[in-house]
């Protein structure tokens, strides 16, 4: 069964505080309430996440509008998992993950992204991810229209 870890939580919660403001800078809105009790009961009982299934259902709700606005899957469309690898050179998924991605649920698609963050090893988290979004979209972009700067530090 999939958890929802607590970082997610606390990012649902800021992603409501962003998009339903405090009228009063005291209260909050009904998703916040709600995200806010999971968030305190975690922290009460020192646990890292809760289990999606039996999350109350505003929190659930609440927690599923914000998991909506995130990306689905992690792929950068260079999926080395189709050429024999264990786990994807570019996202980090396991041939696995990448094959059941559709049939996860928000929490188990959550657990890999967290997993991958962490390990940032996969190329979305290097200098070709960067470069990616700085491409022009032209075959032979020019090298100051994709230089970012800076090179990425690996782990």
């Amino acid at each position: 069964m999939a958890g929802v870890h607590i970082i997610d939580i606390e990012s649902a919660i800021n992603w409501w505080r962003e998009r339903a403001p405090s009228p009063d800078g005291i209260t909050a809105c009904a998703e916040v309430c709600a995200l806010a009790e999971v968030y305190a009961q975690l922290v009460y009982y020192r646990e890292h996440e809760c289990d999606e299934q039996s999350m109350p259902t505003a929190a659930h709700e609440a927690w599923m509008a914000w998991y909506r606005s995130t990306p689905d899957a992690p792929c950068i469309a260079i999926c080395s998992t189709s050429q024999g690898d264990a786990e994807c050179k570019g996202c980090g998924r396991t041939f696995y993950e990448v094959q059941h991605w559709t049939a996860f649920t928000p929490g188990e698609k959550r657990m890999v992204w967290r997993r991958i963050v962490l390990e940032a090893r996969a190329w979305r988290f290097n200098r070709y991810a960067e470069r990616a979004q700085a491409a022009t979209g032209s075959d032979h972009p020019t090298p100051e229209s994709v230089d970012v700067g800076h090179e990425a530090k690996r782990p």
